[in-house]
């Protein structure tokens, strides 16, 4: 009887690794255009415009503030959850269920590179 992988061999873990410094670094970007539009660094020049216009504005650009307010907070907790899959990349410990401590399908992480959890583990939450 063939023994279970316990872990992702290190050039599997390489490989992972390129794909997160990827995922990283686009989600880094979509940051700081997030970012950027709550600073209203990019206006697109509207600053002109008559002031009863800015006035039928200002509601629909508050709740659009807000929303890309919480668009960017969630890219940051993505951002940070793809630092810690790195870290455990590095720990030699990526891919490992925390749950059921069985490897995590490829497939998976492809999809969801920063994923702790296997589907059986996930869906037993619910």
């Amino acid at each position: 009887m063939a023994q279970e992988k316990t872990r992702y061999t290190d050039s599997e873990l390489q490989e992972f690794r390129e794909l997160i410094l990827d995922k990283l670094k686009e989600a880094n970007e979509d940051l700081k255009l997030l970012k950027g539009t709550l600073s209203l660094s990019d206006d697109h020049g509207t600053d002109d415009t008559g002031r009863t216009f800015n006035m039928m504005e200002d509601g629909s650009e508050t709740l659009s503030r807000e929303e890309v307010a919480q668009l960017a907070a969630r890219q940051e907790k993505f951002i940070q959850s793809l630092q810690s899959a790195l870290l455990r990349i590095e720990n030699k410990t990526y891919g490992i269920c925390r749950e059921t401590g069985k490897l995590i399908p490829k497939e998976r992480l492809r999809l969801v590179p920063h994923a702790t959890l296997s589907i059986e583990a996930k869906n037993s939450q619910k």
